[in-house]
């Protein structure tokens, strides 16, 4: 029986962990994310087998998940941006010896330091690869307190299945507000499909080795072309978007996270006044849903990119289209969180200008 909670954001992503069978956490804090690492401290201390370790830094803690998930558990970690920027070798290890993992980054305002306002200037760092080497990561980015909760499930499901890293990235305002979730009943672990790959001990089997140092160059190729034809296939199976007002629009409002939130109260200000726009928001930041703007390019010619940063989801709309539409942007980087009239007038200027220069 499914139960509902009404839960801060970083709360609902630690109570769907545990319900997704995390009985492992290790992390470091750092604002605008610690309610997270609160929560699972206790959360864990209530079910049978949970381990909360605050560790000395973000680099024993992303080495911490590298040895629980080489034993085939489910385990998380989270941070913020400059804490994801050291946990990136590790990550790169994950990748490498195909772990599994959650990653939560709650993004605040950059570069350096910066400020805990949210922003998203972390895109290409999680989905070009921010560590070393060859190699991709699953980005999942939620645009509820809902999908908080469902895409947490879904980021171990996506780990355990493809035997791969998989980031949930939000920003400071997704984990701060508070909004009813509904939240299914906790997983039974034992029901887990085995993993026969993991690290047991040998007790009279045949020992197993993960590592991420091969030295022989042909066979680091072939294992660089191995997590590449996993990553094909993760492309081919999981891009995942959301539409909305679409279907009459002559102009899409492309955006994720809290952005695409702002961009929904924009484009219902901009449709009182007659106009014909809608939003593409992409779920899955890495694969991103390349072949849907293919298609979408068919009916519509503008698509408006809205980032609370200088600009960097708006390289993959443009390699999507490959030039079958016109791609514009607005950006408020550094934690400053625009108003929907602003994007409303952003929109509006668009429009008409697109509008006069087709003469119509």
């Amino acid at each position: 029986m499914s139960e509902k909670k009404l839960l801060r954001g970083s709360h609902t992503i630690a109570e769907a962990a545990v319900r997704a069978g995390c009985r492992f956490y290790f992390g470091y804090p750092i604002t605008p994310q610690n309610e997270l690492t609160e929560y699972m401290s206790s959360a864990l201390a209530s079910v049978p087998g949970g381990v909360f370790i605050q560790s000395e830094s973000e680099l024993a803690a992303i080495n911490m998940v590298i040895g629980v998930s080489m034993t085939g558990k489910r385990v998380m970690t989270s941070s913020s941006s400059p804490g994801i920027s050291l946990k990136q070798e590790g990550i790169s290890y994950l990748a490498g010896q195909e772990l599994p993992a959650v990653i939560v980054n709650t993004m605040r305002g950059g570069p350096g330091l910066g400020n805990i306002a949210p922003a998203q200037g972390d895109y290409f760092q999680a989905t070009k690869g921010g560590g070393h080497g060859d190699y991709r990561i699953i980005v999942l980015a939620p645009g509820s307190g809902q999908e908080l909760a469902d895409f947490t499930k879904l980021a171990f499901e996506y780990a355990d299945k493809y035997r791969i890293p998989v980031m949930i990235l939000g920003d400071g305002m997704m984990g701060q507000m508070m909004e009813p979730v509904e939240f299914p009943d906790p997983i039974d672990i034992d029901s887990l499909t085995p993993k026969p790959w993991v690290l047991g001990g040998a007790k009279g089997r045949a020992s197993r080795i993960i590592k991420s140092l091969v030295l022989d160059t042909a066979a680091m190729e072939e294992h660089n072309w191995k997590l590449h034809r996993k990553h094909q296939m993760i492309e081919r199976e999981i891009p995942q978007v959301e539409t909305f007002l679409t279907d009459d629009a002559r102009m899409a409002i492309v955006a994720y996270g809290t952005a695409s939130r702002i961009a929904k109260g924009a484009i219902k200000k901009v449709r009182g006044i007659g106009l014909k726009v809608g939003l593409i928001r992409p779920k899955t930041l890495w694969p991103f849903p390349e072949r849907f703007f293919v298609e979408m390019s068919r009916v519509m010619s503008d698509f408006l990119v809205f980032e609370m940063s200088t600009g960097q989801m708006v390289e993959d709309v443009k390699l999507s289209l490959e030039g079958r539409g016109r791609v514009h942007f607005h950006g408020r980087p550094g934690g400053v969180v625009p108003t929907p009239d602003e994007i409303a007038k952003v929109i509006t200027t668009i429009y008409y200008k697109e509008k006069l220069d087709k003469g119509n």
